[in-house]
């Protein structure tokens, strides 16, 4: 079971990128599982065609008895197997609590022994790597990070943030950094400033994703790019992403 960490600075397209992952690699025939970790709960929004899906922490606080796997996980496009973590109620608690809870839930009913999926993608908020939030990383649930970015300063500033704390826990054998996917957004300098970055840290550039009125098309028809426009340049691109995620090697 290949398990891989997504992350990225919020509003980088993140979410986006790493449901047509779960749509590729889903269309490669594998069974695939995705495991959003953002208080927002929209990361397979585009997986399951706007369908709404109940948070793990929604759930827990709703105080129903007996939660099981049928509750946690919906299944959506090719069969991709769902699951949002949630957060607490706005203005209370600590966001990174509900993805600990979750990762803590999902164990205790055996929803990987049960799904036996191919890949797990876990779609992690990147502007803050603490406490819950880097828990993929550090609790060794993750064996890959994949970082997605564009050339803006701020989105760059994430990604190094994310390197630096891979880093830290490199002599303990949890996640590695696997590359680096650019979401463009066009600004000046973009792809030779990400290059610069990738070579910075010796890790590979996993994938070009053009900037595309596309995405927004098939994200108002609740859908990924893999799924509602195929034959797209971008699509594409995000299919030879996926395939080299699951391989071994980038």
């Amino acid at each position: 079971m290949k398990k891989i960490a997504v992350y990225g600075k919020g509003g980088i397209g993140k979410s986006t990128i790493t449901g047509a992952l779960s749509a590729a690699a889903a269309e490669m025939g594998l069974r695939v599982m995705q495991i959003g970790c953002d208080p927002k709960a929209d990361s397979c929004m585009n997986l399951l065609g706007g369908k709404p899906i109940t948070p793990v922490m929604d759930l827990l606080r709703s105080g129903k008895p007996d939660i099981g796997l049928g509750d946690v996980v919906q299944e959506g496009y090719r069969g991709v197997l769902c699951v949002e973590a949630g957060g607490p109620t706005p203005g209370l608690g600590c966001a990174g609590r509900g993805i600990l809870t979750t990762f803590d839930l999902l164990e205790d009913l055996d929803a990987f022994g049960y799904y036996n999926p191919d890949v797990v993608f876990f779609d992690v908020l990147g502007d803050v790597v603490c406490g819950g939030f880097a828990a993929p990383i550090r609790e060794g649930y993750a064996q890959d990070v994949v970082i997605v970015t564009s050339g803006e300063k701020m989105a760059l500033f994430a990604a190094n943030n994310i390197c630096s704390a891979v880093e830290q826990f490199a002599d303990r054998e949890y996640a590695r950094t696997k590359g680096v996917i650019l979401n463009r957004r066009n600004v000046r300098r973009e792809e030779e400033l990400v290059r610069e970055f990738t070579e910075k840290w010796q890790i590979p550039l996993l994938g070009d994703i053009p900037r595309d009125d596309l995405f927004q098309q098939c994200e108002d028809a609740c859908k990924t790019i893999i799924e509602g426009a195929p034959d797209s340049e971008a699509a594409r691109r995000l299919r030879e992403v996926a395939r080299r995620c699951v391989e071994d090697r980038a």
